[in-house]
C-alpha cells in the first residue's frame, strides 16, 4: 500500500436480517403443504437430502417457524420434495403491491 493511503474495511451487520412477509408466507406454506401430504419434518428432510440438498429436520423446523432464512436453493428443493412448483410456496402479487401480506394458504393448495 502506498504511503498516506488508508485501508478501508467494510463491516458486516451484527444483527440478523429479518424475515419479511414473503419469507413468512413461504414458511407457513411449506408447513401447510408438508402436513397436507402427511409428511413429518424428518421425512421431508430425507426427501431433500435424496435430492442432493442435505437438510435436517431441525433446519426444516426452524424454516417453518421462520427462525431460519430459507435460501433459494432450499426453497426449490423443498418444493420439489413436496411435489409442487417453487412458485407454489411464494405469495402471489396483489393489487396492493408485489407481495400479499395476508396471503391465503388455501390458494397455495388450490394453485
Amino acid at each position: 500500500m502506498a504511503p498516506g493511503c488508508k485501508l478501508q474495511l467494510s463491516v458486516m451487520a451484527t444483527r440478523p436480517v429479518e424475515i419479511g412477509p414473503a419469507g413468512l408466507h413461504a414458511a407457513r406454506a411449506i408447513e401447510h403443504l408438508r402436513l397436507a401430504r402427511g409428511l413429518t419434518q424428518q421425512q421431508l428432510a430425507v426427501r431433500c437430502t435424496a435430492l442432493d440438498r442435505p437438510m435436517t429436520n431441525t433446519a426444516l423446523s426452524r424454516t417453518e417457524r421462520a427462525r431460519r432464512r430459507c435460501d433459494i436453493d432450499d426453497l426449490v428443493t423443498i418444493a420439489v420434495a413436496l411435489g409442487v412448483s417453487p412458485s407454489a410456496v411464494l405469495p402471489l402479487p396483489t393489487a396492493h403491491g408485489p407481495l400479499s401480506h395476508a396471503a391465503d394458504i388455501q390458494g397455495v393448495l388450490l394453485g
